[in-house]
């Protein structure tokens, strides 16, 4: 467990840093691109895109890599060969399919960009083609170096990144007043070419061996991952893909669309937390795998991912008049949303963290069928409703396919592999963010922004307090440790 916090204080203060220097970006493109003109709607269409096929180029080769390379252990060959075997055999995997996306595109930007709606653009697609096609080429070695638990170099290599793009576009939207969001998708596109280069060294260094028998193997368990995959992502852009097909007044999408992409940003955070525990969790997972408590850390682990969720959930909420003001004006309106979205991105983490007991006995089938489920839910929401209730019904859709995904897993997973997790302390912490949200709703409309500050950093507090006194054992820690025995 300490071995995990240290990690994923690495990994959550390189996110938490990265999201806060990246939420900078959302008053510059929402202050810079109005929402009549539909540019940000774009950006948040077109990067939804990006990440659907990210997922259909790594191929579910991050996970399965982890789960190769420890398994290689035992083998006869030194530690490093065997995991060098994995990560060569897992890059040609991402090498073939990548090389293949990338001349599909360009040989069809024409259909492809007039099918998308982007005819008259079809450089946008085709810029951020080779930055999700870079950024699939970056995904094993990031993994290498989460499995090396070079956590520092891993941080810094996506602040770098951060900083960089933050950079440029201040750079072209502030200075030289270049305001399109053709500059948006160009800076990504510097960016990622950029940090590409700082792999080379490490590639160099790797002893290349590509085995035939270990990429039979490989698929075999990577193939299910890529479909969970695909529908875990789908969870989470389909709205975005979606919106624009289905909703009625085709003029407006894209101002809706980018109402609800600025809005769905100040969500984010929980999707933050949830990527630097998943970095620090997945190779402790694996690597514990053999171990006789391995049941009792899963059980742990969790109800601690859930308590400090719901304590990021309240804060987000107590200190909405304050963070309202990442976005634009014009854009606030789209507000609501953000409650909705941060259930369903707790429930997301939940699903992930439920996802290891098949992972670890390879029957990785079943989280593409859980999450096959869930995607299937959040479609059939997303196009019934959307021509209705716009927006909103984006983020409803997103807890009943995240929750969908979720039960299923839980209850199949309790009889296939069941573990003890403290379902009563999650229940009592959750009824706790239940009512202290509800009078943080409650006094909000009655109250002026500073007094309504007070009472819900008290409200914050107050949580706070409950988790000290029933399971964090401040008593333990060394010396500051004495003043809470």
């Amino acid at each position: 467990m300490k071995a995990l916090a240290r990690d994923t204080a690495i990994y959550g203060l390189s996110s938490i840093v990265g999201r806060f220097l990246n939420y900078l970006l959302v008053p510059l493109y929402t202050h810079y691109m109005p929402k009549a003109s539909g540019d940000y709607g774009v950006s948040t269409n077109v990067y939804a895109y990006t990440a659907l096929f990210l997922v259909l180029l790594t191929f579910g080769m991050e996970t399965t890599f982890f789960r190769f390379a420890n398994k290689q252990q035992t083998d006869p060959q030194p530690e490093g060969e065997s995991a060098s075997t994995v990560f060569s055999t897992a890059m040609a995997v991402v090498g073939v399919l990548t090389a293949i996306f990338l001349v599909l595109v360009f040989a069809f930007i024409s259909p492809i960009s007039n099918a998308l709606g982007y005819a008259d653009h079809p450089d946008y697609l085709q810029m951020m083609a080779v930055v999700v096609a870079l950024d699939a080429l970056q995904a094993i070695p990031f993994s290498y170096l989460r499995y090396q638990k070079r956590a520092l170099r891993f941080a810094m290599l996506k602040m770098l990144f951060i900083v960089l793009n933050i950079g440029l576009n201040l750079l072209y939207f502030v200075v030289l007043g270049k305001t399109s969001v053709f500059y948006v998708f160009f800076i990504n596109l510097l960016c990622t070419a950029f940090i590409t280069l700082f792999f080379i060294p490490d590639l160099l260094r790797i002893h290349w061996h590509f085995d035939g028998r270990l990429l039979h193997s490989m698929l075999s368990y990577s193939w299910p991952i890529l479909i969970l995959g695909v529908a875990g992502i789908l969870n989470q852009v389909a709205d975005k893909i979606v919106f624009p097909l289905v909703y009625p007044d085709e003029a407006e999408a894209n101002v809706q669309l980018g109402i609800y992409g600025s809005c769905v940003k100040i969500a984010m955070i929980m999707a933050m937390i949830t990527q630097a525990f998943r970095y620090a969790y997945e190779p402790i997972v694996f690597a514990k795998s053999g171990d006789a408590d391995k049941k009792e850390y899963y059980a742990t682990a969790m109800k601690y991912f859930l308590v400090f969720t719901l304590l990021a959930f309240l804060c987000v909420m107590g200190w909405m008049p304050v963070l309202k003001h990442i976005i634009g004006a014009d854009y606030r309106e789209g507000l609501a949303v953000v409650p909705i979205v941060m259930a369903a991105e707790i429930m997301m983490g939940i699903y992930f963290n439920l996802s290891f007991w098949y992972k670890l006995i390879d029957k990785t089938i079943y989280g593409a069928i859980f999450s096959l489920a869930g995607c299937a839910v959040l479609f059939a929401v997303n196009i019934l409703f959307i021509p209705r209730y716009g927006y909103m019904a984006c983020a409803w859709g997103g807890v009943a396919g995240y929750g969908t995904a979720m039960v299923l897993s839980y209850i199949v997973g309790q009889r296939q592999n069941p573990i003890p997790y403290p379902m009563k302390d999650m229940a009592i912490y959750t009824l706790v963010t239940a009512l202290l949200f509800a009078a943080m709703l409650l006094t909000a409309a009655h109250l002026p922004t500073w007094l309504q500050l007070v009472l819900n950093t008290v409200l914050i507090l107050l949580f706070v307090a409950v988790i000290i006194k029933r399971d964090l054992p401040l008593g333990s820690l060394p010396v500051v440790g004495r003043y809470f025995r």
